[in-house]
């Protein structure tokens, strides 16, 4: 990948997936399609919540909770009031659940956000929290499932709670080979790059620690 599509600049990476819709790093589709098809099997029906991501969608999310319009959640997950924050308060508070523009692993199109279409029941609204995918939430097979076959196709989860300052993330799943090539080719300097030209609330404050931002966010992850 190129600096462009390292950053979520550039879609020339990308191919389109029509069942289940998503958007994929062109050499992740068949071995997504591929897990798809085991889980199948075994009647889970595996879907992408979500999947690439460019730059201006991320920088929205980002804007959004930085400025209080979207909901903005502690370690624990309960919201916190954005007004009552320091800029690196939001900042940080914002790093445990979303990414900052030209760092998410979404831009890469090898990361994905999985659920089950066929569990929980009817009109369940799914919200993407870690009690979904524990003992007794609806995803918890799905859950289990993904622990032993995941692997097998080259898929694993970066965000487990261990080196990673971002929460654990039970939904989210990364294609290993081309994801970690992608993750060490992303330097602070391309991201700063990336940053420097766009609306970024709080840019100051982000660039002038984004050494120290780019090795715990993103750098440090939970390697398979």
């Amino acid at each position: 990948m190129n600096d462009a599509e390292l950053t979520g600049q550039a879609r020339t990476h990308i191919a389109a997936v029509a069942d289940p819709q998503c958007l994929l790093h062109a050499h992740v589709v068949t071995p997504f399609l591929n897990l798809r098809r085991a889980a199948l099997a075994e009647g889970i029906d595996l879907a992408a919540m979500s999947s690439f991501r460019d730059f201006g969608r991320q920088l929205a999310i980002w804007n959004g909770k930085f400025s209080g319009e979207r909901p903005m959640l502690d370690a624990s997950g309960s919201k916190l009031d954005a007004a009552t924050l320091t800029p690196r308060e939001r900042i940080d508070a914002i790093l445990l659940w979303s990414a900052l523009p030209g760092g998410s692993r979404h831009h890469w199109g090898t990361d994905l956000d999985l659920v089950d279409r066929q569990a929980g029941e009817a009109g369940y609204q799914i919200k993407l929290t870690p009690e979904e995918f524990a003992p007794g939430g609806p995803f918890a097979r799905l859950s289990r499932w993904l622990d032993v076959h995941a692997p097998r196709f080259g898929f694993f989860r970066p965000f487990q709670g261990g080196r990673s300052g971002v929460r654990p993330e039970p939904w989210h799943f990364s294609f290993a080979p081309i994801a970690e090539k992608a993750r060490q080719r992303l330097s602070p300097q391309v991201l700063r790059n990336a940053i420097a030209g766009a609306p970024l609330l709080g840019k100051e404050v982000v660039l002038g620690s984004l050494e120290e931002l780019h090795a715990r966010y993103i750098a440090a992850i939970d390697l398979p």
